[in-house]
């Protein structure tokens, strides 16, 4: 190893994980406070799409089966390919257990470009676990901030009867807060080890994407035949 984290005694470490904390203490704070104003954000009315599903066509509202809330992860999908979005792929995989949600009257499903026949089987392909829908034949996915071949997204929806809102969205690295992968590897001393990051010289750095899970690795992982 050409470089490690400095050698201190107990007292040293305690006394800096001590200044450390205090700045952590406040991140969970200011979190707290996000989480509130969210919760205060207006929302908006949305007309009723129509959705690909398992079974066919599906409205959005459809989408909710019997709950209140929704949350709707926009899927990256580029056709002719064989395995998609890697990033996608990987950061779903994560979710094999969402019935905790039922307690909150809420779910959380995939919508894709993809058309629904190619997603499913990508879905079994990859061994995911959660409900996907296709927005192929709507312009769903590109109002929700995912157009084909353009990018992911994450966005929740309230219901109210048979009206449906939108309540709040993201993409990019906002994702990353509702998901353990990188929460757990920023823990790590060396952390992501990408070259965007502020480290100490020496230390293992790689590009931006670089590294991680393939949508292969995921396949072999969790798809059909996987242990």
């Amino acid at each position: 190893m050409t470089a490690l984290p400095a050698v201190v005694d107990a007292e040293t470490w305690r006394r800096e994980l001590d200044i450390l904390r205090v700045r952590e203490k406040a991140a969970t704070r200011e979190l707290d406070a996000i989480a509130a104003q969210r919760r205060r954000l207006p929302m908006v009315e949305l007309p009723d799409y129509i959705l690909d599903g398992p079974n066919g066509p599906v409205r959005l509202i459809d989408l909710f089966q019997d709950k209140t809330q929704l949350i709707v992860y926009s899927h990256m999908w580029f056709p002719g390919k064989t395995w998609q979005c890697p990033g996608c792929t990987g950061w779903t995989a994560q979710f094999t257990r969402l019935d905790f949600l039922d307690d909150y009257d809420a779910r959380f499903v995939i919508v894709t470009q993809g058309p629904i026949d190619e997603a499913l089987a990508y879905k079994e392909r990859v061994g995911n676990a959660m409900g996907w829908y296709s927005t192929a034949d709507s312009p769903f996915g590109a109002d929700m901030g995912a157009p084909p071949e353009a990018g992911f997204a994450l966005n929740v929806f309230m219901r109210d009867g048979d009206t449906v809102y939108r309540t709040w969205h993201t993409d990019g690295r906002g994702t990353e807060q509702i998901g353990h992968i990188h929460g757990l590897i920023d823990l790590l001393p060396f952390g992501r080890q990408e070259e965007w990051q502020d480290v100490p010289e020496g230390w293992p750095q790689h590009g931006t994407y670089e590294g991680g899970a393939t949508s292969q690795d995921i396949a072999a992982a969790y798809g059909p035949g996987s242990a």
